[in-house]
Order: structure tokens, then C-alpha cells, then sequence
């Protein structure tokens, strides 16, 4: 009897050895990228009620052996073909259901872990409000400064307490030249977060402002694309609300207001035109003098985004007008990019010769130079409701999803790396490089809108750990050495953009959380005497004596929007859309009325510019996997964890957290 009661302590006790290793080392993916434990006790890996209960991934799961993140290796044969036809999941099947959310969030026995305790708390509207006049004052406090110490001028440098303009002693200084106008930019940028915020008077006396003060006969060459987002969609955003019959966010009429700041915006766009002229595709021009037209040594290599990111406002302003010229050339543009498309994998690159057609740059990603030709084929659609806007779109999402999207096919489900979206070549679909940027945050925002929000979940867990370790989105993020390849932080918003619209879509109190950390990130790191500073570094957190203004015109709007509930945004009935730089736009008919339609196609305008045969399938013009996704997350998820705690876990220590 002794020796039975032996070895059953024996096995006993190695049954309780194997399950605390595994419970340390194997509920996450390898230890970093390319560690990973071999301890082997002849056990098969724990699973839950419906199926595998940890995501691990290393180099036995994969083919021939090949260690690191499975990012490195291009989408197995099927797989994006696979995400595409899977059906639509019924609440409580699979591992969504009840049984598997009892499992994995601290059932059997087991209480929460740190990541629930953190996050899937209650956010108490006494701390909304806290967090919403918090975001309202880093508001006030950049947009007061700048008037006492930068205006006219067109930013503040927050740390000496002056204003910035164009660089006149060096015109090939482009990260300022391509941006300042002379044109009190961060005033125009501006307006409309007056207005969300409720402040008729500012708003109205910012108004008068820019209505008296500013003017764009100017001897300044600036970036066609910049000055479009920033200004000329700010004018025509602020034109609409000054001219709402409904007046949701207070009074924010102007007395004997005769259509200024539409006629600014005319003249700028005006200004603007000379870049589509003498360009054999079609293609713009990347800058403008706003005096003399384009400069005689002007550049003919432009980026997508830049070139292909204009029908938004150029489409409004023409609608306004009853003027078909400004939406004819920019529909031109993003047709002309479109036809110029791989025929192999339906990607487009970053950078192109407006003249020849010639790919000077065959990247193809979700960040810088791309980013937003994407974003407005489909808020094109939104807006003016053409039916090849929304086409395009589809085509594109379908070809992003098979080339760039790698990792494990569904988010909160399976093993595996998590999906992260990659840079490739156009042409092959091969990985060009192990860096993702800053600006590809907007995407899961943009997969929101789509109804793609399993996805958007993952992509924007991961930039918030990136966030979480620096406290700040670094310009550029390489992936597999778990360091900033380019280290600064301008303020940029596209976090706390797919965070808000994340927060609107699932309602879920943990980006509330991510909203808090991302304001108090801002407010210990970047605030400084006169503003908010760009960190020159996310590590040591120096900094540049610079404020962009997109800070206050997305990155503080979003913010204060996400803890601000019953702002007439949410409640008025009015359904808006944000442009790409923040700027709001009320949806309706009026918009969608184009009479100008077979004048498109007769003139030789963007329906001829497609290549012969190369239009899209039909299988591929439905919004991709929408009613699919937009019902994967049930109601027993609302106040749980948008994404599981293991997983969580597995991308914070792929960003190298833990």
C-alpha cells in the first residue's frame, strides 16, 4: 500500500508541476519573437470547452521550422479566401458563446485577471466628465496660447511661446514649407472644435477672424494635399454649420453672414487647380504656389494618398457650388491612380511619376503615402453615394486583406499570431520591410465604418501597445526588432480616432480606459509652458519646440467626443462623417445630388481613364464581411474585454511590455 500511495504522490505532484509551467508559460505566444520554452512533460496543450485555449505560435507551428513572428511569412494559399467566405457566426456558437467566455474570463473557479481588473471595470460618469473636461481643457489651453502668442501666424512653438510660419531662408525645408501657408492655419484647422465643444462665441469671433484676416494671395508654395484637408476642409465644415437651419450645437450663426467662408474656400481651390493642369495622367501636381501656380522645378513624383485624397472636399465644394470642375479633377486623379493598379494583386504603390505612370515607390501598406486614398474611397462613397466609389473601395479592402493582412485568421479566436497588416511590394505581395507607421492607426477606425470590427479590434490592441510601452505612437515601429525605427511623436490622432469610433461601435468601457491613458499620456509627456510639444523621442521623451495643428483639430476632438456622450454628435439625429483630418460633415441628400453625372463620362473624365478589362468582379462590390462581423460580437461581450485576455497579453509582449 506505501509504494501505490507513492507513486500516486508521485504522479500527483507532476501533474501539479506541469500545470504551474503551463499556467506561467503557456498561455501566451513565445517569450518575445523568437524565444521559446521546450519543455515537453508528454502532455497535450490544455484546451478550452471550444477548442484551444492559448494562441501560442512559434517556430513548431510553422512550415520547414522558420522561427520569429509569423508576420515574416507571406498568407498561407486559402487563407484570405477563407476569411472572406466564412459565414456569419449566430450568438452563442463557436467561441463566441457563453461556454467559452465562462472559461476563458475567470470561470471554474477562477477569479479576473489584471487585464479585466483594469479595464472591463465600470467607468463612472463622474470620471467621464472628469475625462471630458480634461480633454476640453488641453483644448483651451493649445487654442488660447496660440491666439495670445502665435496668431496670425500659422502654429505656435508651445516651449519659446512664439508663432511659426513658412521658412522662407530654405523653401526645400518641406516638413514646414509643404505645411504653412502664411494663412493662420491652426486658427482655420480649428473652427469646428469650437463648435463641437459648444462655444458659439469663440466660434464666432474665430469666424469674423478668418473672414477678416485671411487671405491665400500669398507667395507660398504649399502641398496641394495639406492645404485641402487642412484648410479647405475646415472652411467648407465651418460653412455648413454657420449655415444649418437645425443649429444642434447651440448658436453658432453668424450675423450678416454672406457665404465668406464658401467663397474662401473657392478661391483657395482655385488656387489649387493649376496642379491638375499639363500632367499626362491626370495625376496632380504635390505643390502649388498659391500666387504663381506650379513652380517651374516642381517635382513630378507624388504620393497615392497625397494625390488620391482630395474628392472629399473637392467633391463638397463642387456640390455647393453647383461647379462640376473641382470633384471632375479630383475624380480624375484617384481613377487615373486606380487604373495604374498591379493586375496581379490589385495593389497600388506609394509613390508615382504624375507624367509617365511609372511606380517610383511599389510600397504597398496601410501607413504613410496610402493611408487615406483607401479612407476616402469609401467616405466618397458615404458622402455622394457613387456606386464606383464604393466599388473601388471593396476591390482595394479585398486585396489588403489578401497581401497585407498576416497573422492568425480571426482575432479573438484560434492560435497563432495576432493580424497585423504588413508593407509589401505591389507587385509580388513579398514583405518589404518589419515596420509599421504611426498613421496606420486610422485603419481600424476605417474597418469600423465597414463593419469589419472583430479586426479593427486586434490591429488597434496592438498600437495600444505600442502606446502602453512609450506612452506615445512612435513615427515608426519595427515589428521585429520591438523598437521605434523613427522615434518622434507629433501628436498625432489616429489612436484616439479609431478609439472613439471603436468606443461608438461596441460601447465597450474599455476604450473609455484607453482613452484615459492616452490623456494622461498627453498631459504628463507633451504639455509644456505655452501648449502641447512634439516628442522628439518616445523613449527619454525630449522634445520639439513644435504644436501641429491637427492637434487641435483631431486629436483633442476625438478625445473630448469619446467622453462626451450627450454631445449633439451622438443625440441630434444627424448623421455626420469626419474627413481625414477631422473635420466634420453632416450626411444628407443634398450632398448626393450630382447633375453633373454623364458629363464624366463624356468629357473623358475618370470612367475612361480604367484600364480595358480590369474591372472589378462582381463577388467582390459587396461591403466585405460586414453583416459577418458586425454580428460576431454578442451581448455577453459588451462589458467583457473586446479582445481576450490572452490575447492581450500576447501582443503586449510582442511589443515587448511584458
Amino acid at each position: 500500500m506505501q509504494w501505490r500511495a507513492l507513486v500516486l504522490g508521485l504522479v500527483l505532484l507532476r501533474l501539479g508541476l506541469h500545470g504551474v509551467l503551463w499556467l506561467v508559460f503557456g498561455l501566451g505566444p513565445s517569450m518575445g519573437f523568437y524565444q521559446r520554452f521546450p519543455l515537453s512533460f508528454g502532455f497535450q496543450r490544455l484546451r478550452g470547452p471550444d477548442g484551444p485555449a492559448s494562441p501560442a505560435s512559434g517556430p513548431a507551428d510553422r512550415p520547414g521550422g522558420l522561427s520569429g513572428p509569423s508576420w515574416l511569412q507571406p498568407p498561407a494559399p486559402g487563407a484570405a479566401e477563407g476569411r472572406r467566405r466564412r459565414a456569419p457566426r449566430r450568438p452563442g456558437q463557436g467561441v463566441c458563446g457563453p461556454a467559452h467566455w465562462g472559461y476563458v474570463l475567470g470561470g471554474r473557479g477562477r477569479g479576473r485577471d489584471e487585464y479585466e481588473k483594469r479595464y472591463s471595470s465600470a467607468f463612472p460618469p463622474q470620471l467621464r466628465a472628469q475625462m471630458r473636461d480634461l480633454a476640453r481643457g488641453m483644448f483651451v489651453f493649445g487654442y488660447d496660447n496660440y491666439m495670445a502668442h502665435a496668431f496670425p501666424q500659422d502654429e505656435l512653438n508651445p516651449i519659446h511661446c512664439r508663432g511659426r510660419g513658412p521658412d522662407r531662408g530654405d523653401p526645400s525645408n518641406l516638413n514646414i514649407n509643404d505645411v504653412l501657408g502664411n494663412y493662420s492655419l491652426t486658427l482655420v484647422d480649428a473652427l469646428d472644435t469650437l463648435a463641437i465643444m459648444g462655444n458659439s462665441s469663440e466660434f464666432q469671433k474665430a469666424v469674423k477672424l478668418v473672414i477678416n484676416t485671411v487671405s491665400f494671395d500669398r507667395d507660398s508654395t504649399v502641398q496641394v494635399f495639406e492645404a485641402t484637408i487642412r484648410v479647405l476642409g475646415s472652411l467648407l465644415s465651418a460653412h455648413r454649420i454657420i449655415t444649418d437651419s437645425k443649429q444642434p450645437f447651440g448658436d453658432m450663426t453668424i450675423k450678416d453672414y454672406d457665404n465668406e467662408l464658401l467663397h474662401l474656400a473657392h478661391d483657395l481651390a482655385v488656387r489649387l487647380l493649376p496642379a491638375f493642369e499639363n500632367t499626362k495622367t491626370g495625376i496632380p501636381y504635390p505643390r502649388v504656389n498659391l500666387k504663381t501656380g506650379v513652380p517651374p522645378d516642381s517635382n513630378n513624383e507624388t504620393c497615392t494618398a497625397g494625390a488620391g485624397s482630395l474628392l472629399v472636399e473637392f467633391g463638397i465644394l463642387s456640390r455647393l457650388l453647383g461647379d462640376s470642375t473641382f470633384e471632375w479633377v479630383a475624380r480624375r486623379a484617384v481613377k487615373a491612380l486606380w487604373s495604374l493598379r498591379s493586375s496581379d494583386t490589385g495593389l497600388l504603390g506609394n509613390v508615382v511619376n504624375i507624367q509617365t505612370g511609372h511606380w517610383v515607390g511599389k510600397q504597398s501598406g496601410l501607413g504613410a503615402g496610402l493611408d487615406s486614398f483607401y479612407e476616402y474611397l469609401l467616405k466618397s462613397y458615404i458622402l455622394f453615394g457613387e456606386k464606383e466609389d464604393l466599388e473601388m473601395f471593396n476591390a482595394a479592402y479585398q486585396s489588403i486583406q489578401n497581401y497585407l493582412r498576416r497573422g492568425r485568421e480571426a482575432c479573438n479566436e484560434g492560435e497563432g499570431d495576432p493580424p497585423l497588416y504588413v508593407n509589401v511590394n505591389m507587385f509580388s505581395g513579398q514583405l518589404m520591410n518589419t515596420w509599421i507607421d504611426s498613421l496606420q492607426a486610422f485603419f481600424p477606425g476605417l474597418q469600423v465604418l465597414i463593419g469589419d470590427v472583430e479586426d479593427a479590434i486586434c490591429l488597434h490592441a496592438f498600437y495600444y501597445a505600442i502606446w502602453k510601452r512609450y506612452g506615445a505612437l512612435p513615427e515608426r515601429y519595427n515589428w521585429q526588432l520591438q523598437a521605434p525605427d523613427v522615434p518622434f511623436y507629433p501628436l498625432r490622432p489616429e489612436l484616439v480616432e479609431s478609439t472613439y469610433l471603436l468606443y461608438q461601435a461596441t460601447k465597450n468601457p474599455f476604450y473609455l480606459h484607453v482613452g484615459m491613458d492616452i490623456l494622461q499620456s498627453l498631459e504628463k509627456y507633451t504639455k509644456v509652458k505655452c501648449g502641447y510639444a512634439t516628442l522628439h523621442h518616445v523613449i527619454d521623451k525630449s522634445k520639439e519646440d513644435r504644436m501641429e495643428s491637427f492637434f487641435l483639430s483631431e486629436t483633442c476632438k476625438y478625445l473630448y467626443l469619446l467622453f462626451d456622450e450627450e454631445n449633439p454628435v451622438h443625440k441630434s439625429g444627424t448623421r455626420y462623417m469626419f474627413t481625414t483630418e477631422g473635420h466634420i460633415i453632416s450626411v444628407d441628400e443634398h450632398l448626393r445630388e450630382s447633375p453633373w453625372k454623364e458629363f464624366f463620362s463624356e468629357e473623358g473624365g475618370p470612367d475612361q481613364v480604367e484600364k480595358p478589362g480590369h474591372r472589378p468582379k462582381p463577388q467582390e462590390l459587396k461591403v466585405i464581411n460586414s453583416s459577418s462581423n458586425c454580428n460576431r460580437v454578442p451581448d455577453e461581450r459588451r462589458y467583457a474585454l473586446p479582445l481576450k485576455s490572452i490575447y492581450m497579453r500576447q501582443i503586449d509582449q510582442m511589443v515587448g511590455l511584458i
